[in-house]
């Protein structure tokens, strides 16, 4: 189907008037549609809405992709409406212990991607930087508190982090032969294990 024959389903079917190039940019990303017409879309196309999300991160696409109405996730979390979509708009999650569960029940989410979706990666980043850059010990009650991940977990892969991030500066130190090869390479190899910080821990978490 071109744009243009996907355009007149969407009026045809659904009363929307949207044009060919908006369904063009919507194919290269260079626009959103809203939920309705995302399902609208996706009823043209005879498909699930979620098929057409390549990797939901926010809880909106997890919530569309599950095709669930906002009114819907909020009865199963316990809490108004209202109160969900100023979270979903926010991009931040403030439910409580017992909510962030039924939330990732409800939308079927991995520890990674509740994090994601509810708006703590850079938190995270930022705990674990520290972590593994100073006393690790400090930082596994607050991780622990923004990862859905047992708390005894937590503890071994922090430890497990910063032994590796201060092997690879030692070792990183030792191969250097003058001291500003040495402290150009141990920069870069810190710089790139810190980059990666939350990739690494959630591949320890997971072994």
């Amino acid at each position: 189907m071109a744009p243009g024959h996907v355009a007149y389903g969407l009026g045809a079917q659904y009363g929307l008037r949207i044009t060919a190039e908006t369904v063009a940019a919507w194919e290269r990303g260079l626009a959103l549609p809203s939920e309705y017409e995302l399902t609208a879309l996706a009823g043209v196309l005879w498909c699930a809405p979620g098929e057409l999300l390549t990797a939901a991160r926010t809880l909106r696409e997890h919530r569309v992709a599950r095709e669930l109405a906002p009114d819907e996730l909020a009865g199963l979390l316990g809490m108004a409406t209202s109160a969900y979509l100023r979270m979903e708009e926010s991009g931040r999650w403030r439910g409580n212990e017992r909510q962030s569960a039924a939330l990732t029940e409800a939308l079927g989410l991995t520890a990674a991607d509740f994090v994601t979706a509810t708006g703590r990666d850079e938190e995270l980043a930022e705990q674990l930087r520290s972590a593994v850059t100073t006393r690790w010990q400090a930082y596994v009650r607050p991780v622990a508190k923004l990862v859905p991940v047992d708390r005894k977990v937590v503890q071994g892969v922090l430890e497990q982090l910063h032994s590796e991030y201060q092997a690879l500066m030692v070792s990183t130190l030792s191969w250097s032969s003058t001291g500003n090869e040495r402290e150009g390479a141990t920069g870069d190899a810190g710089r790139a294990f810190l980059a990666r910080i939350v990739d690494r821990f959630w591949q320890t978490t997971e072994a």
